[in-house]
């Protein structure tokens, strides 16, 4: 494996988002984050702590890749939020944005649930794959069309506890 993008970058980069998330919400409003399990928790959680106490917190979980390399374009809901996001400020956090399905497909399901702003965080963004125009308001980084694993992006459930984000040498 070779690594695409290094513990320290990622740090750096996720503290500059969660200073230009905090500046985007006016004083004193909650920042109501739905993270996009499995893979968006480990960017959910240096993301949290780099930002104030307003920030409260969710889970949901979608699958569009099941054990391949590539999006199925099926994409299936796993798990709902626990919480209601009517009337309040949410942001999607998503680890990667590849074909822009899964993403597209959870924004419309959050949208109908009336909160007062919806937005998205994703930590990687793969824009040569989007099949589809998505919106998304704040990036990491925009990478090249590899397979990358690391820092919560897994292959088969492996990989997901490395520091860094490497390419795996599979296609």
């Amino acid at each position: 494996m070779d690594i695409l993008i290094d513990e320290a970058r990622i740090q750096g980069r996720i503290r500059e988002i969660a200073a230009q998330i905090e500046a985007d919400y006016p004083n004193g409003e909650e920042i109501h984050l739905v993270c996009v399990l499995k893979g968006g928790f480990v960017f959910m959680s240096d993301l949290v702590r780099a930002m104030g106490p307003r920030v409260t917190m969710d889970f949901i979980a979608m699958s569009s890749y099941g054990k391949s390399t590539k999006s199925s374009g099926e994409v299936r809901l796993l798990k709902d939020l626990d919480s209601g996001l009517e009337g309040r400020h949410v942001i999607i956090v998503e680890d990667i944005v590849d074909t822009g399905l899964t993403l597209t497909y959870l924004q419309d399901i959050l949208r109908a649930r009336a909160p007062r702003s919806l937005k998205t965080v994703c930590l990687l963004s793969k824009p040569s794959r989007r099949l589809v125009d998505v919106t998304v308001d704040y990036i990491g980084f925009s990478i090249e069309d590899k397979f990358v694993v690391g820092y919560g992006l897994d292959y088969a459930e492996k990989y997901r506890n490395l520091t860094d984000i490497a390419v795996l040498g599979i296609e």
